[in-house]
């Protein structure tokens, strides 16, 4: 228990379960982990960092420029090229856009934080998808921030119709979405979808009385490895008013790196640059110099095309491994696999699943940590998110088998008989 003497958002939050995860597996190097989203380790661009690190250091002006203090906001030259990578993708020009309005961070996890920490008071609502990105519902656990789910864009006005009875709409902040490759059920939203939804948002503004911000995590974005890219939110609102879009370096190069990026419309940018300004002045400059260089040679693009055909085939075998014992859809990109239980049983860290998986030496996410608090339904129990991320080909086989084998097994439950002891999880 948390003492009394922290202060109110110390005491809301708790250890994220992502943490717990990723500790369970570094002290059981025995167990396959098909639960964090770590990516491919093969994959890791060590010769390709190498060389750009030597390039970047071989001249001592360009050397001391990296390894000194940047600013707040980021190296004007990676913001640059930021801008020009998303005009490409989403095939506009984005006129009014400029490098001003291009904020790099601490990987898009201390975006999501910045963002909610200067939009959001305890009390306030932020309506997400059901379900979503379990480490942001941490996040608005730990702020007091309330939350309300839709299903669909066709479900969205519905639901913004009950904030307003309510009288919680004037309390409604922003809209948080994963767009692509949904984590965790690997959805991406289609144009006509992101249509609908704008729409719908934009009826709703004057009932709320203040702008209601789509949040876009796109994450995942550059992680497609089948079908055709979709536009961003920013297509819809090119005047950059409504849009909070957010996206990363991290997963698609190196997790080592730790860069992530928005584009933010001015009020919401000059409060997170205060606020960032509070936690760390700047992300690191070394950082954003290897990876402005990694765009800027075609390094990183280059990287993309080997990441589609080593993700594609790691999907597929994990998709071929689960069969029709665990339905699932097979998405177009990402890390994640979304399935469920046959006979809806229970996948939570103290179900009876979970602890035998424990002991047969696999680890997944349990689903129900990916729903928020919505009084409106109870949280489905019975679903579990699988990463095909960090685990070779014959680790996806045989984690797979691993969990049928637990699913199959009539050993006890929970109550730790036999010598068992059940793996104390986060709350």
């Amino acid at each position: 228990m948390t003492p009394p003497y922290f202060s109110a958002m110390a005491r809301r939050a708790h250890e994220p379960p992502i943490s717990w995860l990723m500790r369970l597996k570094l002290e059981r190097p025995d167990l396959i982990s098909l639960a964090a989203g770590f990516t491919d380790d093969e994959t890791l661009p060590v010769r390709h960092v190498r060389a750009l690190v030597n390039r970047l250091l071989a001249r001592a002006t360009a050397g001391r420029a990296a390894l000194q203090y940047g600013t707040t906001a980021g190296l004007p030259a990676l913001r640059s090229l930021l801008l020009d990578r998303l005009r490409q993708q989403d095939e506009a020009s984005y006129e009014k856009l400029t490098v001003d309005d291009v904020v790099i961070t601490n990987g898009s996890q201390q975006l999501l934080y910045l963002i909610t920490e200067v939009l959001c008071d305890p009390g306030d609502v932020v309506l997400v998808e059901d379900p979503t990105y379990f480490v942001y519902l941490s996040i608005l656990q730990a702020r007091g921030v309330r939350t309300a789910t839709f299903a669909s864009p066709a479900d969205l006005s519905a639901k913004l119709d009950a904030l307003q009875k309510r009288g919680w709409l004037p309390r409604l902040k922003l809209v948080y979405l994963v767009t692509y490759f949904r984590n965790p059920t690997g959805h991406t939203w289609s144009w006509p979808m992101k249509e609908e939804a704008w729409r719908i948002l934009r009826r709703y503004e004057r009932a709320a009385g203040h702008p209601i911000f789509v949040l876009e995590d796109a994450a995942y974005r550059d992680l497609r490895f089948d079908g055709e890219d979709v536009p961003s939110f920013l297509k819809l609102d090119p005047g950059n008013r409504r849009v909070l879009y957010t996206n990363t370096l991290t997963k698609p190069f190196a997790t080592g790196l730790k860069v992530g990026y928005g584009i933010l419309p001015a009020p919401v940018r000059r409060a997170v640059l205060r606020a960032k300004g509070n936690h760390d002045f700047g992300t690191a400059n070394f950082l954003q110099a290897i990876l402005a260089r990694a765009l800027e040679d075609g390094v990183y693009q280059n990287h993309l095309q080997r990441l589609a055909q080593t993700y594609r085939r790691k999907c597929h075998t994990l998709a071929a491994a689960l069969g029709e014992q665990f339905p699932h859809e097979i998405p177009e990109g990402g890390l994640y696999i979304w399935t469920q239980t046959p006979n809806s049983e229970p996948t939570g860290f103290r179900s009876r699943l979970f602890q035998r998986a424990l002991r047969a030496g696999v680890l997944y996410v349990p689903g129900e940590l990916c729903y928020a608090e919505d009084p409106s339904r109870p949280v489905p129990r019975h679903f579990l998110r699988l990463s095909f991320g960090a685990p070779t080909l014959a680790q996806i086989r045989e984690g797979v088998r691993r969990l049928q084998a637990a699913l199959r097994s009539s050993e006890p439950s929970e109550t730790g008989r036999r010598g068992q002891p059940v793996a104390v999880a986060p709350k």
